[in-house]
């Protein structure tokens, strides 16, 4: 968890330094990101909270951050070990929903590194065309929990309440 610490001392580091950020400064970001590799989960819900609270003109700076990661982890460990692009695709929506609360001149950078994205295959096309679709104003996909087939419907309500249904999956357990 050491690791963790120094990656979020590094990429909270941003908040120090004005826009645009220095390509050194997104190298030692991105090392200590994949450095902490066997906290990928820890390391992508940094990025994520990061874009979520931070001000609206590091919005842009942390989806560089996001590209510089996913790119330095297939580039090192290659695409189907990359640990951090599947994981970042989890909660992309949302992501891009703080994303988008950037100044309107940055909205441009976004959608140019979706559309890298999408040249160089980093994300599948399904995953690109709605964030770009979000860019042109549309509303966002509604995300719907995918059920597995182990599903078992719960019933949480007393005796004489309307009864919720609430659905255990996997990704619940």
């Amino acid at each position: 968890m050491e690791a963790v610490k120094a990656f979020n001392n590094e990429l909270y580091s941003l908040n120090e330094y004005k826009p645009p950020i220095s390509k050194a400064k997104m190298t030692q970001i991105t090392k200590s990101g994949i450095k902490a590799i066997k906290f990928y989960k820890h390391v992508v819900q940094s990025v994520e909270k990061f874009i979520q609270k931070c001000k609206p003109e590091y919005k842009v700076p942390g989806l560089y951050v996001i590209d510089s990661i996913v790119r330095q982890s297939r580039h090192q460990f290659g695409t189907e070990k990359d640990v951090f692009a599947p994981r970042f695709s989890k909660n992309i929506i949302a992501t891009f929903q703080h994303l988008y609360r950037c100044p309107p001149d940055d909205k441009s950078k976004i959608v140019r590194v979706l559309n890298l994205w999408q040249k160089n295959a980093v994300f599948k096309s399904d995953i690109i065309q709605p964030l770009l679709d979000m860019a042109a104003g549309l509303p966002p996909p509604s995300v719907t929990p995918i059920m597995s087939s182990s599903a078992a419907p719960i019933n949480n309500a007393t005796p004489g309440e309307s009864a919720e249904l609430v659905y255990l999956t996997d990704a619940h357990v």
